[in-house]
């Protein structure tokens, strides 16, 4: 179970433009979940702006934003990956991505110039984006006798658990859904069922 089950993202994907001195970049801020789904979606935006010079970027991973990574994409170091990742931070999101593809204008903007752009860039997507408040849900398949089904039903009414996918033989199951800070405490009420058992199915 995570420390938090609420952290702040966007609800989807969400664009922004910034140009100076004929140089042009264009963000893209995205939800994602996990590395492979980051990488796949750079692999799309390398494509989509293949005559980009640079497609720098940050991201962000998990309830507490303890996973992450920025990269200038040879850029002068700390000039657009870092920039970016800024961004992110003080608007305290996480599980998001943001990629800025710079298409050369001519004109070199220097250290400083290079740093307000990829920032200006990134804010530019995230103020046309939706930021929500997600909770975090675990999902478990809960098995148990038949003769246990109306303690089990008494637990998710009071628990107020959702819950679908009741098989009813000798042995039930069923999946259920509850916050993640809820977990300790529900399967610790669950547990005392006799014959009852869980298997963990993951996170959302």
């Amino acid at each position: 179970m995570a420390d938090t089950d609420e952290y702040r993202t966007i609800r989807k994907a969400s664009e922004g433009i910034y140009r100076e001195k004929g140089s042009r970049f264009i963000s893209l801020v995205l939800p994602v979940r996990d590395e492979n789904e980051i990488k796949s979606h750079l692999e799309a935006v390398r494509k989509q702006h293949h005559e980009a010079r640079h497609h720098c970027f940050a991201w962000v991973l998990g309830s507490e934003g303890g996973r992450w990574r920025a990269n200038d994409d040879g850029e002068p170091s700390g000039t657009a990956g870092r920039p970016i990742l800024g961004q992110i931070r003080s608007h305290g999101l996480t599980n998001i991505l943001i990629v800025v593809s710079r298409y050369f204008g001519g004109s070199l903007l220097g250290v400083s110039g290079l740093i307000n752009a990829y920032r200006t860039a990134a804010a530019s997507a995230i103020s046309n984006s939706e930021i929500i408040d997600h909770v975090v849900h675990d999902q478990y398949e809960i098995s148990f006798p038949y003769q246990s089904m109306n303690d089990v039903m008494k637990i998710i009414k009071e628990e107020e658990i959702n819950h679908s996918d009741l098989i009813y033989d000798q042995d039930c199951r069923m999946k259920v859904f509850f916050r993640s800070s809820a977990s300790s405490r529900i399967l610790g009420r669950f547990s005392r069922i006799r014959g009852f058992s869980n298997r963990f199915l993951g996170s959302e």
